[in-house]
């Protein structure tokens, strides 16, 4: 990619990963559904709030990945770190809460073209080491997502919900990640790929997109990694609401629970990469899904701390047991030279997941006014599709022969 070593380029983007996701996160966990609610937002559309950001992800991960394959990596994830530095001085000027929409529209922006484009990264540096070292890089993006909800909270707690003050740090993690980005400008040699002319990468984009749909592997893949995120959109939003509208916890609290979450999904992502590595990559997903199912079932039934503290920690356990062999399963039946577009797909459908659950999830909670039904539907989801993965695995449709370590 550039005159920097692979060790230098990768140490580069795992700070600015560390740094971007910490904003990104923080931004919505756990100060997003308060926030909304101070602004008078309607139950029905307040799940729309929270999926704003990952519209994005949907309409431009794929071709994000893609076109970095012409103009570079570099440039790619330099754009994506100037929305992670900008996007959280707007929330500063809001005073109406649909003003949220737009601006969480502009901020998904970030993401949606950081992760595809940084896997795609690291997977081209380190074709040998691909699945070490995106499991690095994803812990410590995880990092982040770990530290924002403690750090959210305990901003919203010691400031009485001062919003203002919180999105000011959010900004400052997402100037700290543009600065460490900027090292992407320091070299000025063409990549090959950017060569290569548009029509004939035009017609090899859409050529490999046509693959990726057609490849039914993936697709199956692809629906358990939608219905993870769709779950855990919902799940970061509407647990929140739960604590803090049904249990009566404080914020502070509340951030320490949901950061609890993400820190066993740290703890244990590498864990459970090295198991699915030994005893393959389809018993995790469909131990992982049911074990997340009858954890969901459980949360609207109790409003004690310690017992919120364990359920949200049993869930990051399961939410990580899948998730850290839908990438590597993706990878390895997709053909090598398509393995940018492959994650740009699996991206894409998680995206696609995750901005449909709170949305759904909303209306749900509308309808039904409990919470009750809204974390039972969570569940059924999860136990469904690991029973759809299972009759697909033993129908011998899904290629799984071919996952080798």
């Amino acid at each position: 990619m550039a005159r920097y070593s692979k060790k230098t380029l990768f140490l580069i983007l795992c700070i600015m990963g560390l740094f971007a996701i910490l904003s990104s996160t923080m931004s919505k966990n756990p100060v997003l559904k308060p926030f909304a609610t101070s602004l008078d937002a309607p139950t029905d559309l307040i799940g729309l709030v929270a999926s704003a950001s990952t519209i994005p992800g949907i309409l431009i991960s794929l071709p994000a990945a893609s076109l970095s394959d012409v103009v570079g990596r570099r440039k790619m994830l330099v754009i994506s770190a100037v929305v992670f530095a900008s996007a959280p001085f707007l929330y500063l000027f809001i005073d109406s809460w649909w003003q949220l929409i737009p601006i969480r529209f502009y901020h998904g922006f970030a993401t949606a073209i950081f992760v595809p484009v940084s896997e795609a990264a690291i997977s081209e540096a380190f074709p040998t080491k691909r699945g070490e070292r995106v499991a690095i890089f994803s812990s410590v993006t995880a990092i982040g997502r770990a530290s924002a909800p403690f750090l959210g909270g305990y901003i919203l707690f010691l400031t009485n919900y001062g919003y203002s003050t919180l999105y000011l740090s959010v900004g400052v993690a997402g100037v700290a990640a543009l600065i460490v980005g900027l090292f992407f400008f320091s070299e000025n040699k063409p990549e090959k790929n950017q060569t290569v002319k548009t029509r004939v990468f035009a017609g090899r984009m859409l050529s490999d997109w046509a693959n990726i749909a057609r490849n039914r592997s993936i697709q199956i893949v692809s629906l358990i990694q939608a219905c993870q995120y769709y779950v855990f959109g919902a799940v970061e939003f509407f647990l929140v609401g739960y604590m803090l509208e049904v249990a009566k916890i404080d914020p502070l609290s509340i951030g320490t629970i949901m950061g609890s979450q993400i820190i066993a999904l740290i703890a244990s992502r590498p864990i459970m990469g090295k198991i699915s590595d030994k005893i393959g990559r389809e018993k995790p997903i469909i131990i992982g899904s049911i074990v997340s199912g009858l954890i969901l079932a459980v949360f609207p039934f109790t409003a004690d701390f310690s017992v919120l503290l364990l359920l949200s920690i049993g869930y990051g356990l399961g939410f990580s047991t899948v998730t850290s062999s839908t990438s590597p399963l993706t990878c390895e039946i997709a053909p090598q030279k398509m393995s940018g577009t492959s994650l740009g797909f699996l991206s894409t459908m998680m995206d696609i997941g995750q901005t449909l659950g709170p949305i759904i999830s909303g209306l749900v909670l509308a309808v039904s006014a409990q919470y009750t039904t809204l974390f039972i539907s969570l569940s059924i989801i999860l136990v469904v599709s690991a029973v759809i993965f299972f009759m697909n695995m033993i129908s011998k449709k899904l290629v799984t022969g071919s996952v080798k370590s």
